[in-house]
């Protein structure tokens, strides 16, 4: 069966009943959406800060490839697995966008026996956070044209505007646009551009906020533009942030669904890792701490990506701190990054997968070494996986004294990842983390950006233009200097070329542009030719989308 068909045969419990059951929360506490989604008031929240909190889990996994690798499948199935061993477990994970949704991967909601429920919900309008989160973005763009167009009292550049207009939607035509044309009733005509929601300063803010409070005033940090003599206008100059905080008061508070095994899934926020700092948010992972025993909880795309933020931008903001990593690969992943054609992953092929094992076992030392962190890798296991690709993959890793363990959660649901949870907890038990950022805060930014470049991506120099070096300096001397850094690049490759894959050593990456988050208080540096605006495939997965005759959704993954 198809993983919709799947969540659509499942029975799910009511979210109130379970919450009441597996969490403690009493229907007062809930606000439903329907019977089985439901937000967690905030004074709730807010009233268990006493409590202690539970060992955290990261998920993370290998470079991606097309052949997939499965680390939401893994987080859910985990979450199940230690549930089923009477470990009182919530998983947190980041709400699906549109974008990937309708572009080139369906769904992103877990697969196979390993999902979180209900699934058409989730990958689409869920409970509109997204919604919310586009409204203050595009509010606070409004905002400006507007004051431009009455007096520009603030004296606001047109050729300096820093804000862009944001859709949930990989649409390329939007990447450069011009604005206000038709007279002078429409404002003043200038060059402006779209973003994709899930790269919006105000998602980022969203994901790091711990209380409204900090959301609003992190939301008037916001710098929207500069004047003539490069001073900037914040958002809380054009008296912005306060309707923005009130756009986003309801999707503040975190979503709570379940899985098809119904155990607690907490789904909040969703910036991506490759142009964003790919993390749920602290707030939800903060509460399911207090919540459960264990908390499960993912980085978007590969550890050079999602972990390296989650450690540097979020761990570093939240005092959140890993107690154990779980490395997600696929034997299939692992030969595509060892050359061969997506076509013919399910051929054994030992050369290729040797040759692709560089990749695993960079993103195994970065966690262990640069990090600090203990690692089980989770080998996601397929059924053309031959038993010599598992022994090649266990006598290659042995000399790191890692745990390899195969998981077959997609299949047999939390059955599948009991193994895997064993390890994990096993791990937890024997090892103490020890903890380290890639770099330190009073690193310069430059340095920074070298740190992570040479010390995860395995790069050899980090080069930009007089523009850029210039912009990174003006930064440092304006006090910015102290904030970590949030590097956009491809996702496929440690370096910025999508197409070295494995675990290239010695590449250059070049920084393309610099720009200020300053509201979620880290610098952007862009990196290869990374579009903060996707587009569409060729053939985008919304062509296989629709609306059976019997109404229920079909093709969405």
């Amino acid at each position: 069966m198809k993983d919709i068909e799947i969540a659509q045969r499942t029975e799910m419990v009511r979210i109130a009943e379970l919450a009441r059951e597996k969490l403690g929360i009493s229907d007062e506490h809930l606000e439903p959406y329907g019977h089985y989604k439901a937000k967690i008031s905030l004074d709730y929240l807010d009233s268990l800060k006493d409590r202690p909190d539970g060992k955290l889990i990261l998920v993370t996994a290998i470079s991606p490839t097309p052949a997939g690798e499965g680390k939401t499948t893994t987080s859910v199935g985990l979450t199940d697995a230690m549930n089923r061993l009477g470990k009182k477990t919530v998983v947190c994970l980041r709400e699906p966008s549109l974008g990937p949704c309708f572009g080139m991967k369906g769904g992103a909601a877990g697969g196979g026996y390993a999902q979180v429920v209900p699934m058409e919900d989730i990958n689409l309008h869920f409970t509109g956070d997204f919604h919310a989160i586009g409204l203050a973005n595009n509010l606070l763009a409004a905002l400006v044209d507007n004051h431009i167009h009455h007096s520009n009292a603030l004296g606001i550049d047109q050729r300096r505007i820093a804000w862009k207009r944001v859709v949930d939607m990989n649409d390329r035509s939007l990447r450069e646009v011009t604005v206000a044309l038709g007279g002078v009733n429409n404002g003043y005509p200038r060059t402006d551009g779209f973003d994709i929601v899930v790269a919006s300063e105000v998602m980022a803010i969203f994901c790091l906020a711990t209380s409204i409070k900090e959301l609003k005033d992190r939301l008037g940090n916001i710098i929207v533009g500069y004047t003539r003599t490069r001073q900037p206008i914040h958002a809380r100059d054009l008296d912005a942030h306060g309707a923005m905080t009130v756009l986003l008061k309801d999707a503040f508070k975190p979503n709570l669904v379940q899985t098809l095994e119904g155990n607690m899934a907490i789904i909040h926020g969703g910036p991506f890792a490759n142009i964003d700092h790919g993390c749920n948010s602290v707030i939800a992972t903060k509460s399911a701490l207090k919540l459960a025993d264990y908390v499960v909880t993912e980085a978007g795309f590969g550890a050079d990506l999602g972990a390296e933020k989650f450690i540097d931008i979020k761990c570093r903001k939240s005092g959140i701190r890993p107690d154990v990593t779980v490395l997600v690969a696929t034997i299939r992943a692992l030969k595509f990054h060892g050359g061969v054609d997506k076509q013919k992953l399910s051929t054994e092929n030992l050369v290729a997968l040797e040759k692709g094992l560089v990749n695993l076992i960079r993103h195994v030392r970065n966690l262990r070494e640069r990090f600090g962190l203990p690692c089980v890798v989770a080998i996601n296991r397929f059924s053309a996986d031959t038993d010599a690709e598992i022994a090649l993959i266990k006598n290659k890793l042995a000399h790191l004294q890692v745990d390899v363990v195969l998981a077959e959660h997609w299949e047999k649901g939390g059955e599948g990842a009991e193994d895997l949870a064993r390890a994990v907890l096993d791990v937890m038990e024997k090892c103490r983390a020890n903890f380290q950022f890639a770099y330190d805060d009073e690193t310069p930014l430059w340095g920074k950006m070298e740190a992570v470049a040479k010390k995860i991506y395995g790069a050899s120099e980090v080069v930009g233009d007089t523009k850029v070096r210039n912009e990174v300096k003006r930064l440092q001397n304006s006090g910015y200097g102290h904030y970590p850094i949030c590097v956009a690049k491809t996702q496929y490759s440690f370096s910025t070329d999508a197409k070295l894959l494995g675990a290239p050593e010695g590449h250059v990456v070049k920084v393309r542009e610099v720009k200020l988050a300053a509201g979620a208080e880290f610098v952007i540096m862009i990196c290869g030719d990374i579009m903060t605006m996707p587009g569409l495939p060729k053939e985008p997965a919304a062509n296989r989308i629709d609306l059976g005759e019997d109404g229920q959704v079909v093709g969405l993954f």
